[in-house]
């Protein structure tokens, strides 16, 4: 699946909120023993040349997430939306994710703005 055109994304940004998207990860991750998620995102978009030039190191920026981020990003699903990711959040960490939904669209502003995710509704089918 390809990521529409930008005066589409634009038409489907301005007549939808960002509470009704659905988020789909364009990503790997880890989970360490704590529990705490690590984004991997490759260095080169080429599996080829990131296989050549890190042999010996890894070929991936590793972003690490806090408590909230972590489970922010495993609820990262495809099937919930913004609204369902913002609930879930606020039954497992009550006042301290308070206002949730502000807090994560921040987070999945900046998640979208640097590639790691994308939007269901963004997606269309070849």
């Amino acid at each position: 699946m390809k990521e529409l055109r930008f005066s589409e994304r634009r038409k489907v940004f301005k007549s939808t909120s960002l509470l009704e998207l659905t988020p789909i990860s364009k990503v790997g991750h880890e989970i360490n023993t704590e529990g705490l998620v690590t984004i991997l995102f490759p260095k080169f978009k080429s599996a080829r040349l990131n296989s050549f030039i890190f042999a010996r190191k890894s070929p991936f920026i590793r972003l690490n997430l806090d408590e909230i981020g972590s489970e922010s990003w495993l609820l990262i699903d495809g099937k919930r939306n913004v609204d369902e990711i913002a609930q879930k959040l606020t039954e497992k960490f009550g006042d301290k994710v308070h206002p949730a939904s502000e807090r994560l669209g921040k987070f999945l502003s900046q998640l979208y703005n640097n590639k790691y995710i994308s939007f269901t509704e963004l997606l269309k089918k070849e």
